[in-house]
């Protein structure tokens, strides 16, 4: 099990992960809708996963949920890199309902992000702004490239829960152990 933590004036956060998990979390950040979508990250990835954020809610939940990224992403960095001997590369279209969001990764060292979710206003009391926010914080400072796109689907939630899995199944696919790549590049280095 990593355990990350971070504290700052806005936010005080511990993070503990297991990446070859059974898909358990405990989660806790005071944003009800963002937990939703952590346990349902942790279930289809297949980890286990608790977070326990104390954060500056009374203003709003930007930095408990980009914080909480942050550090969810560095306990993913000490669990995954140095890249040696899994297959590097996961994708997966994630359904619910009437939504279908498509994810694309690469575990390439590189934090890049293509958000392609037309998603706005807010799911509950959960501005849908921070959803882009949360993938951007994870995609930069695991780091990994990470392309979300959008198919269709016209409910938010549905819309979101689906990123949040898409990410979940390429990511458990990515981490798939594979003793014949040795280090996945051509470079010979990740």
């Amino acid at each position: 099990m990593i355990r990350k933590s971070r504290k700052t004036k806005e936010t005080d956060i511990e993070v503990a992960l297991s990446l070859y998990g059974s898909g358990k979390s405990k989660i806790a950040t005071g944003v009800g809708f963002y937990d939703h979508m952590l346990e349902s990250f942790a279930k289809h990835a297949l980890i286990d996963l608790e977070v326990q954020c104390k954060g500056d809610t009374h203003i709003d939940d930007h930095h408990s949920v980009e914080d909480t990224a942050i550090v969810i992403a560095q306990a993913f960095n000490e669990a995954i890199y140095p890249v040696e001997k899994i297959e590097r590369f996961g994708n997966a279209t994630v359904v619910m309902d009437e939504a279908a969001v498509t994810c694309d990764i690469d575990l390439s060292g590189r934090g890049y992000l293509v958000y392609e979710l037309p998603v706005e206003g807010k799911v509950g009391s959960f501005d849908t702004e921070l959803v882009e926010e949360f993938f951007k914080a994870f995609a930069f400072n695991l780091p990994l490239t990470l392309h979300l796109i959008y198919q269709r689907g016209r409910n938010k939630h549905h819309v979101i829960e689906a990123a949040f899995k898409a990410l979940a199944v390429a990511l458990r696919r990515a981490v798939t152990p594979n003793e014949r790549t040795g280090i996945p590049s051509t470079k010979g280095v990740l």
